[in-house]
């Protein structure tokens, strides 16, 4: 495999075929699929590990999200400033290997400390993913059709959860929670190997009207991105939907399994076809409503999605309130579309409010604040309620419910960051790109 710094000869982006663009897209979305796959599979067994390894809530939150997001979250600025640097195509090939090595070593992990490791290399690995292919992604798409390419990219996400719920929880019920992980790695070290074989390392910033040769700082990056107040609204209201979304999604197989009575095949079933239809349904909605000329306008954009999460708010809490399966099942069909609904037009939002240099490194500090709630604060925060809901018997169905519920209602708080951010994002998109 080549070294990150190997230097290649740009491709001429700016002219490049309809079906260029349109591969190296694909191709990007796989890597962000195997990604959420890989991270996913984790909450379907999240109730078999704890059970295996005789934890409470809050001892397998600690083992399988805050571990991972510890490390994902720490070097996620470094290896974004190699990406603003260096070879954005070795990096993403080599921190795919990494992850996908790791995840299998999840599955062949045989106790606490193993498996703890594992997850921690999987962070690592997956820290210098998203930021490398958004930055990709917007040296072959030019300002405007952004938010339409990284919705497709983000196409990924749905299917990946629906791979490590509904494939991964039958494989867990079949063979158990271990072998769902060792089927998960070999193909991510498959597409490392397609991605140094057929693309190849775009020239930075040649669609962007505004370019520089100089090198920015970490500072100088972090003072840029205070100053625009569009893109510190966008990435909170990211974080905070990450939270909300994301975080009740952690629990929402163990939720299941425990308050129905459910195996982990059952519940796999339930909530992955859920993210196979609606989540993929819910993109290219966002996709084709940004791809019309009327979307180009950016306060449009932070506006819908401030609409969509505070609607969406509402099922979610009744998924967790409800003690009826049907009720809960339909909620969740109306529920998990908010979560995919942001993804792609949050992701071109900061990429077009970053200059072509800062733009690994936007990504990173988006994805930093996302991943600290959504696999810091929301898991051991509910593992933690769920815990001191249940007392000395131990957590159940009731407390878990319980905490999940003072979670629930944040999707408001997203949405209001996102409403906050149209006040600037067209002046500070023109700062950052030269243009609306």
């Amino acid at each position: 495999m080549a070294a990150i710094g190997a230097t290649t000869a740009p491709a001429g982006e700016e002219n490049a075929s309809v079906a260029l663009r349109w591969y190296v897209l694909f191709v990007m979305m796989l890597a962000y699929t195997i990604n959420i796959a890989d991270r996913y599979v984790m909450s379907t067994v999240l109730e078999q590990i704890r059970l295996d390894l005789h934890l409470s809530d809050g001892g397998v939150a600690f083992l399988t999200g805050v571990s991972l997001a510890l490390f994902y979250v720490s070097m996620g600025i470094p290896l974004s400033w190699i990406a603003d640097r260096y070879n954005r195509r070795n990096l993403l090939a080599i921190s795919i290997t990494l992850w996908s090595v790791m995840t299998t070593m999840c599955g062949l992990s045989r106790g606490y400390m193993q498996l703890l490791l594992a997850r921690m290399g999987v962070g690592i690995g997956e820290a210098g993913g998203t930021p490398s292919c958004n930055s990709i992604i917007c040296d072959y798409f030019p300002a405007a059709r952004r938010p339409m390419a990284l919705t497709i990219f983000c196409l990924g996400a749905p299917i990946g959860a629906w791979i490590g719920a509904d494939m991964a929880g039958a494989v867990a019920h079949a063979y158990g929670w271990r072998a769902a992980f060792l089927v998960l790695g070999i193909p991510g070290v498959l597409l490392a190997l397609l991605i140094m074989a057929t693309i190849r390392e775009p020239k930075r910033g040649c669609l962007d009207a505004v370019q520089t040769e100089d090198n920015p700082t970490l500072m100088e990056t972090m003072r840029f991105c205070l100053k625009q107040r569009s893109a510190v609204h966008v990435m909170m209201g990211s974080g905070v939907a990450a939270l909300w979304g994301w975080g009740l999604m952690w629990f929402i197989p163990t939720f299941l399994q425990r308050t129905y009575q459910i195996d982990v095949g059952a519940a796999g079933a339930i909530v992955g076809p859920i993210h196979l239809v609606m989540g993929i349904g819910a993109s290219l909605l966002t996709a084709w409503i940004l791809g019309r000329p009327s979307y180009t306008d950016p306060r449009k954009i932070v506006y819908l999605l401030g609409g969509v999460t505070a609607v969406a708010t509402v099922p979610g809490i009744i998924a967790i309130y409800t003690h009826n399966l049907t009720l809960a099942t339909v909620s969740l069909w109306l529920f998990i579309p908010g979560i995919y609904f942001y993804i792609g037009p949050a992701f071109a939002l900061g990429q077009n409010l970053a200059p072509p240099k800062m733009r690994a490194m936007f990504s990173a500090i988006a994805l930093l604040v996302a991943n600290v709630f959504n696999l810091i604060v929301a898991p051991q925060g509910v593992g933690m309620l769920s815990d001191y809901f249940a007392g000395p018997a131990g957590p159940d169905a009731a407390s878990l419910r319980s905490a999940l519920l003072i979670l629930a209602p944040t999707g408001f708080w997203a949405a209001l960051h996102y409403f906050l951010a149209a006040r600037t994002i067209v002046e500070d998109q023109k700062r950052a790109i030269g243009y609306v």
